[in-house]
């Protein structure tokens, strides 16, 4: 059975909407050329190895070999079979001087291949396609709201019933992914880097919760030295551990991302249940209070700044890595923008959706917190998309 595409209207409005962002952004721009999979994607509905190539009235996916599957998976009109960039150019004859390009995710060696056949000049169009992901969309929105039902039901149904003494990290994420795959999700999480990896998500007990893994509160150990995701195979349960569950879920490419902490045992018999469940309390408070001021024009860093005054004393040291940020954008990619962090003074608008994840490192006992995703509606608070946070934290198996 052949995957839903995405519809020629959504694939249309997107490419209006980018004429249109680059016409206030550059009145005079006369070419844009994109290699990124995820910007591939999300212009054209298909992530080929190929280039697009977008004018102020002309769009053309050139790809690599043959360009049947994509066209067979594709409703972008115009795609074509690329010899190399040499086939660019003798489709478009007058290259500009100045092309416009995503800057973040391009490499040098991409870069220099297009230069080889096609004189430029490069100018960053980063600004311009963030902030057109960055408001989502009813098509967008309603993979993301599927997400976000998926993953409600694997980490706060699912995810208890499978923890069991004895189980590894590696194998209690590798299971509720699997679940998550056998109920329709995509099975992978992205980033917006050109190095960063795909993952699955983590799984970690305890003292491993700690560790410093990707860019986020959340720590692993990894698989291995090489693999800081997914959890470790030697590390295995036992009563008295904390479990931290930071899986994100996606949708026809687009994500949400949750966070979950149980304890495994009673917390009475505990020396410190008292400072766990009090830093539990303390991140769904904040948690709270985060998701009621997610609203049109609201200014993300006047959010960041208001939460952060509300960390109390006793956990303001150990509150997300020195409380460089408490939220996030996210989307086809986990890190997109705006971040509820200093520095992101624009306001926010609605369809914009938006991760908050509160979280307090206990030295000693590990990473406490939640995590859900959040969509800013026209009026009120914003919507969760995956669940909530408020989730019991004992589970006594």
């Amino acid at each position: 059975m052949p995957h839903t595409p995405v519809p020629a209207a959504e694939l249309a409005s997107r490419l209006a909407r980018l004429r249109l962002s680059m016409d206030q952004f550059d009145p005079s721009w006369a070419m844009m050329i994109l290699d990124h999979k995820i910007d591939l994607y999300y212009f054209t509905g298909t992530m080929p190895d190929g280039v697009l190539v977008i004018t102020p009235d002309d769009a053309v996916l050139f790809v690599r070999r043959s360009a049947e599957p994509a066209q067979q998976e594709s409703c972008f009109p115009d795609i074509r079979a690329m010899r190399s960039f040499r086939t660019i150019a003798e489709a478009f004859p007058c290259i500009p001087e100045t092309v416009y390009v995503a800057a973040r995710t391009m490499t040098l060696q991409k870069l220099t291949l297009l230069q080889k056949h096609l004189p430029f000049t490069p100018k960053p169009a980063d600004s311009v396609l963030s902030a057109l992901r960055a408001v989502k969309s009813a098509y967008e929105l309603d993979c993301m709201r599927t997400a976000g039902r998926l993953h409600q039901r694997m980490i706060e149904q699912l995810a208890p019933n499978l923890l069991r003494e004895g189980i590894s990290e590696a194998r209690y994420c590798s299971e509720i992914c699997t679940a998550m795959i056998d109920a329709g999700g995509m099975g992978i999480s992205r980033f917006n880097q050109p190095v960063a990896e795909d993952v699955l998500g983590v799984a970690s007990f305890s003292e491993n919760s700690l560790l410093p893994a990707m860019d986020s509160p959340s720590g692993t150990a990894g698989t291995c030295i090489a693999m800081k995701s997914i959890g470790s195979s030697q590390r295995r349960l036992h009563r008295g551990d904390t479990v931290l569950l930071d899986i994100p879920c996606g949708f026809r490419g687009y994500h949400t991302d949750k966070s979950i902490v149980f304890y495994y045992g009673s917390l009475a018999q505990h020396p410190q249940g008292d400072l766990i469940r009090a830093a539990h309390e303390q991140c769904i408070a904040l948690e709270q209070e985060a998701a009621s001021l997610l609203r049109p024009g609201a200014v993300p860093a006047e959010i960041y700044e208001t939460i952060l005054s509300h960390v109390d004393p006793i956990f303001r040291d150990s509150f997300m890595n020195g409380c460089k940020f408490i939220g996030h954008s996210i989307g086809l990619v986990m890190d997109e923008t705006p971040v509820l962090a200093r520095g992101f003074d624009a306001p926010l608008a609605t369809g914009m959706t938006l991760a908050v994840e509160p979280k307090i490192a206990l030295e000693g006992i590990g990473l406490i917190g939640c995590e859900n995703t959040y969509e800013i509606v026209p009026q009120g608070a914003a919507r969760s998309l995956s669940g909530a946070c408020n989730t019991p934290l004992e589970i006594n198996g």
